[in-house]
């Protein structure tokens, strides 16, 4: 999967001439995403269990690519938290627990649920529009079960909203704690039936945003990102048992 991605974007980007170093950074940045969620599922899959080194060297070689990308992507990881980088040592897996990832994630839902009273007062025409085709994209993605495409257009959802609170400040903090759940978000859209149930509280998102409704904005919101009960067992279940 990872060289068939690899060879698939060196298609795209021959298709589209940029100059030799814009060529080189555009490509670096798609393998360093490519490696990275790659090992966030092994990380998940339990090949690589808590407090494993990641080996840069046998990495690079086995990938194919240089230091650079690599190193990017482990940076990435660790910015959600699923790796430790030690100086001198290296990169070490390090998962959440529990406890914080409950505490992240009810953060993260009171952080766009602001986003998203702000933004019912604020949003733009265009970019209610904008919003509108990022979620017909993600019921396209749900149609065909590409959770890889639903969570591209989700995510840009979900900026939009940030982006239109009209708080750079607040913007910003949402999108950090958004990078650092990233690969936990993802895999709650491989729980059985959880892209229709997101589609369904989309719907109630943009309901919201279209008429104004701060309140119902952040009911919709809160109520989307808050990972609680049945929900949070279920993810929690998923994680152990893809790691067992």
């Amino acid at each position: 999967m990872f060289f068939q991605s690899i060879f698939l974007y060196t298609r795209v980007v021959i298709l589209f001439p940029q100059t030799p170093r814009a060529i080189s950074e555009t490509m670096d940045t798609r393998r360093s995403d490519i490696i990275a969620e790659e090992l966030e599922e092994r990380i998940f899959n339990g090949t690589y269990p808590d407090g494993d080194r990641l080996d840069e060297v046998r990495l690079a070689t086995e990938f194919g690519v240089s230091r650079t990308p690599l190193r990017e992507a482990l940076q990435r990881l660790a910015r959600s938290g699923l790796v430790t980088l030690v100086p001198r040592r290296g990169a070490f897996v390090s998962q959440p627990g529990p406890v914080e990832l409950l505490e992240m994630f009810e953060v993260m839902a009171e952080l766009e649920a602001v986003c998203g009273r702000l933004a019912a007062m604020r949003i733009s025409d265009q970019a209610l529009t904008e919003l509108q085709e990022a979620n017909m994209n993600c019921q396209a993605a749900v149609d065909r079960q590409d959770i890889d495409s639903y969570y591209a257009e989700n995510e840009r959802f979900h900026h939009i909203i940030y982006k239109q609170s009209g708080n750079s400040f607040l913007a910003s903090e949402a999108q950090a704690l958004h990078r650092r759940l990233k690969p936990f978000r993802r895999q709650q859209l491989k729980l059985r039936g959880r892209m229709a149930q997101s589609m369904a509280e989309h719907k109630a998102i943009v309901d919201a945003l279209e008429q104004g409704k701060p309140e119902e904005a952040v009911t919709a919101l809160r109520n989307h990102v808050a990972i609680q009960g049945e929900k949070f067992h279920s993810l929690m279940s998923n994680l152990k048992r893809r790691s067992g």
